[in-house]
């Protein structure tokens, strides 16, 4: 197949438009149009549905776009890595994590890298949704949650506890528990999400001091960390959260500090293939040397 109108299909195929393709790789409509009949000619079957609205892939269409997709992903990651071995680290970097993580913990601890390695062009996408590695949605994820994925590099970063707060507002009208059954008697904010086993772990504070196989019942339900604590410092109750995220706000307050809380972990998670690409080492020894020389602000 002529490589040419593959890398025209590929683009139409990503916008969904003969026009806006035509606009990406500076062509005109009509050269696109001719570019995709002929390969339709030379495969001998349609590749889109034409419509008033745009296009619309075929079955035999979103079979050759997932080949092509994979071969330039390959080519993209096969360029980067043959530019990057010539020298200083270099070339794109996306890396993922959760929208709270990412924004209250890592962002403002970036400059020190972003200065040392400034031929590096780093992305960073903020998703609470399980990045797609394998299919490079991103070259580093830093999870909360073991990859379940095959072809998964995984690194662990030091365990951390969650800690209960409330705000002053909160404590000053309903009393500060002083030992974990005191749980009994407040107002308590959760997380939940579809993940049972995770909503177990994060929500230890149901659980620790209530009376053997019993639980507390939640006040509130919040499927976002932000959100927990917004509501944490607007009085509605106390809740379990990672300390980057309270911070430096002197209105919430640190209750039961001697309580064992649940331990959480994060992993630092690459694809096997980018095991000895530069950027991806430098990243991950900064965020390693970060995680263990402030652990306590996990």
């Amino acid at each position: 197949m002529d490589w040419d109108k593959l890398k025209v299909f590929y683009s139409v195929a990503q916008v969904g438009s003969f026009t806006k393709a035509a606009e990406q790789l500076n062509l005109s409509q009509s050269a696109i149009s001719r570019q995709i009949g002929g390969l339709e000619d030379t495969l001998g079957t349609p590749l889109f549905y034409r419509h008033a609205r745009g296009l619309i892939m075929t079955e035999q269409g979103d079979l050759l776009y997932e080949t092509v997709r994979e071969v330039f992903l390959r080519l993209a990651l096969t360029e980067a890595m043959i530019n990057e071995s010539k020298g200083a680290p270099q070339g794109p970097l996306k890396v993922t994590t959760s929208v709270a993580f990412g924004s209250l913990w890592l962002v403002p601890r970036l400059a020190p890298f972003l200065d040392l390695y400034p031929n590096i062009s780093l992305k960073l996408i903020l998703n609470d949704e399980p990045p797609d590695l394998q299919n490079r949605e991103a070259d580093i994820a830093l999870t909360q949650e073991p990859p379940q994925q095959h072809g998964l590099l995984t690194v662990p970063l030091p365990p951390y506890r969650l800690r209960v707060y409330g705000s002053r507002t909160y404590l000053q009208k309903y009393g500060t528990p002083v030992r974990p059954e005191d749980l009994d008697r407040h107002k308590l904010i959760v997380f939940g999400d579809d993940r049972p086993h995770m909503n177990m772990k994060v929500n230890w504070i149901l659980h620790v001091g209530a009376k053997r196989g019993q639980s507390r019942k939640p006040y509130l339900i919040i499927n976002n960390a932000q959100g927990i604590m917004n509501a944490v410092k607007a009085g509605l109750g106390l809740a379990a959260m990672h300390r980057y995220i309270v911070g430096q706000d002197h209105d919430l307050v640190e209750v039961l500090p001697d309580l064992p809380g649940a331990t959480m972990q994060r992993y630092i998670v690459f694809p096997e293939q980018l095991a000895h690409s530069k950027r991806v080492r430098v990243f991950r020894e900064f965020v390693e040397k970060l995680a263990h020389d402030e652990q306590d602000t996990l």
